[in-house]
């Protein structure tokens, strides 16, 4: 029964696949491909395959394009001296039939009832494995995956969240008793507006971030780039709605929804961020502000701040790896609206006193239960492993003779 749901409905279309140029003699070759030859037998049987197996394209096509890429790849692992055990073919071909969630007799039975040899599907698999022992004999020596690369494709990983959001934000000083108070009222008034020019003109008017001159208006970024707390304030927001006024250290901040999209991925969590920061004396003042400038310009990445630091007080420079949750609420706002290797300097510490020049290194998404590191790696082992196949393969072709009788 199992069978007969997983290929009932394509036995009709394989018996319409047939070669009529290779009728009078199944055996005769159909392409040439330097000494090696393709016959119109296993032509009709690999279309036949593809077709069960529900592949792209003409099955007639894309049949005779496989086959003659295997009579390459079989000639170059001969050449290696490459061989695989019955064991390994075996092996490879219950493998391949679980996909199907069948043993391999069970799906050679099935092969069989749609008029595919079991002949044809050993010869798949084994021209698959032979090609992956040539690709891996050949290039895994360039296939060499560091920790930094494994780190970029976690980081990238973070970026492929469940939902995205366009904010305005305004965000009001709050470092003193009378500001805070002062502060306060206004953003009463703020959380009633209505409009997206209102809530721009307050920006503009009012708030002490560097998006003012936009009129608060952010880039999309992902939801996870929020701190936790703020996450669920912004989720509750409908599109032109202004969020309640949001205490963070020194200061108050409200958020206006722009726009709020789905990517259709799983959103997965932010663990940890790493990010600098180096205090500069004088706070907001011209000469503290125009320091910041100069060092934004000879860094790229947070370790380039070591030498920016270099003899100065140990306090002055840190780099910080904690839990999104764990990081002071407004230093978490500026570096969720950073890229790795930008730099915020619109917060001040000691009372107004001190610049802080703020780095976000990187940010680390929590990995699923069941994946890992290795995972990782062997996914990138393998993702540039077929890239050298693909290349390889499009050199064979080329430097062959192929025709077709």
């Amino acid at each position: 029964m199992i069978i007969l749901r997983l290929f009932g409905l394509i036995l009709p279309l394989v018996a319409a696949l047939a070669l009529p140029a290779a009728a009078d003699n199944p055996f005769a070759p159909v392409a040439r491909v330097n000494e090696q030859v393709v016959t119109g037998y296993e032509l009709q049987q690999r279309a036949r395959f593809m077709t069960l197996l529900r592949a792209p394209g003409d099955p007639q096509k894309e049949a005779l394009k496989a086959l003659i890429d295997e009579r390459l790849q079989s000639a170059v692992a001969r050449t290696a001296g490459i061989t695989l055990s019955p064991e390994q073919i075996k092996t490879g071909m219950e493998e391949f039939a679980a996909r199907a969630k069948l043993s391999a007799d069970e799906f050679i039975k099935a092969l069989a009832q749609a008029g595919v040899d079991a002949e044809t599907f050993r010869d798949f698999v084994k021209a698959g494995l032979s090609w992956r022992e040539v690709v891996r004999s050949k290039f895994a020596s360039r296939t060499q995956i560091t920790e930094v690369e494994i780190d970029r494709a976690i980081a990238q990983s973070s970026k492929k969240n469940g939902l995205k959001v366009l904010l305005s934000e305004i965000i009001l000083p709050a470092h003193t008793p009378a500001a805070k108070a002062q502060s306060e009222k206004r953003a009463q008034r703020i959380s009633k507006i209505k409009s997206f020019a209102g809530f721009s003109a307050q920006a503009r008017k009012y708030s002490a971030s560097g998006s003012r001159g936009r009129g608060g208006r952010l880039n999309w970024m992902p939801l996870s780039n929020l701190p936790p707390q703020l996450r669920g304030q912004v989720m509750a927001l409908s599109v032109g709605q202004v969020s309640p006024p949001i205490p963070i250290p020194n200061g108050i901040v409200l958020f206006q929804m722009r726009g709020i999209e789905e990517t259709g991925i799983e959103q997965p969590k932010d663990v940890s961020l790493e990010y600098a920061s180096y205090l500069i004396p004088g706070g907001r003042s011209a000469s503290a502000l125009k320091q910041a400038e100069k060092i934004k310009g000879k860094v790229d990445v947070c370790d380039d701040l070591y030498g920016v630091a270099k003899g100065q007080p140990e306090e002055v420079l840190q780099i910080t790896t904690l839990p999104m949750d764990q990081i002071p609420g407004d230093i978490a706002l500026e570096l969720a609206k950073l890229d790795p290797g930008e730099v915020s300097t619109r917060l001040t510490r000691a009372n107004g006193q001190t610049l802080l020049f703020l780095m976000l290194c990187g940010r680390t998404a929590e990995l699923g239960e069941d994946v890992s590191r290795e995972a990782i790696r062997e996914r990138l082992v393998n993702a540039r492993l077929q890239s050298y196949a693909d290349s390889y393969l499009a050199d064979l072709r080329a430097d062959a003779t192929i025709t077709y009788p």
